[in-house]
C-alpha cells in the first residue's frame, strides 16, 4: 500500500501533524510526506490514499495574501514565530489549480486555532471539496487539529493525529479507510 501526504505549513504545526499522521500509517503502508511545493502530480499515480492538509487562514484555505501576512508576522523583530522551511512556496489553492482529474481515495485535515469551528473556520472543508472536485472519493470526514493562541499544537494533538493515521491505515487494510472519531 502507498500513501502520499501533501501539506502546506506556515509555522510548522501542519507539518508536525502531517508527520504524526504518517507515523500512524507507517506500520500498514509506505508513506511519502511532501510539502505542497514538491507534490508533483506523478507522485499521486500509485497512491492508494492521498492525505492533504493545510492551515486555516481567514476561516478557510490560505491565499497568497494570507501567506504573505503570515510571513510578515514572522519577520517582525519581536516575533516568536518561525516560518516552516517550505512556507514561502505555493499553497494548496495553487496546487489544486494545477492538479487535474484523478481517481482514488483521499482524506483532508487542517490546523486551526482552538475554539468552535464556527468561529475559527476549517480549511479541511475546502480541501475536501477540492479533493472531490478533482475526482477523489473521501476516505474520512475532514479532520481538524488544534493550535493554541501561542502557536503550538494543543496538548495531545500529535497523539490524536497519529491515531487518525492509524484509523486511515486500518481502513486501507480493510479495503476502505474509516472516518476518524475523536
Amino acid at each position: 500500500m502507498q500513501v502520499v501526504i501533501v501539506y502546506e505549513s506556515m509555522y510548522g504545526n501542519t507539518h508536525l501533524v502531517a508527520d504524526a499522521i504518517a507515523t500512524g500509517i507507517k506500520p500498514a503502508a509506505d508513506v511519502t510526506v511532501v510539502p505542497v511545493a514538491e507534490a508533483e502530480p506523478g507522485l499521486l499515480s500509485d497512491a492508494d490514499l492521498l492525505v492533504v492538509g493545510g492551515p486555516t487562514h481567514a476561516h478557510g484555505m490560505s491565499r497568497a495574501a494570507t501567506r504573505k501576512s503570515a510571513a510578515e508576522a514572522a519577520s517582525k523583530p519581536d516575533s516568536k514565530l518561525a516560518l516552516d522551511p517550505d512556507a514561502l512556496g505555493p499553497g494548496l489553492r495553487d496546487w489544486f489549480g494545477k492538479l487535474g482529474q484523478h481517481q482514488g481515495r483521499a482524506a483532508a485535515f487542517d490546523t486551526r486555532l482552538t475554539g468552535p469551528a464556527a468561529l475559527t473556520g476549517r480549511a479541511s472543508k475546502g480541501i475536501s471539496g477540492e479533493l472531490r472536485h478533482h475526482g477523489f472519493g473521501l476516505a474520512a470526514e475532514p479532520e481538524s487539529f488544534l493550535v493554541t493562541k501561542d502557536n503550538q499544537l494543543a496538548e495531545s494533538e500529535d497523539a490524536r493525529a497519529r491515531a487518525w493515521g492509524e484509523r486511515l491505515a486500518a481502513g486501507l487494510t480493510e479495503g476502505r479507510p474509516q472516518a476518524a472519531k475523536p
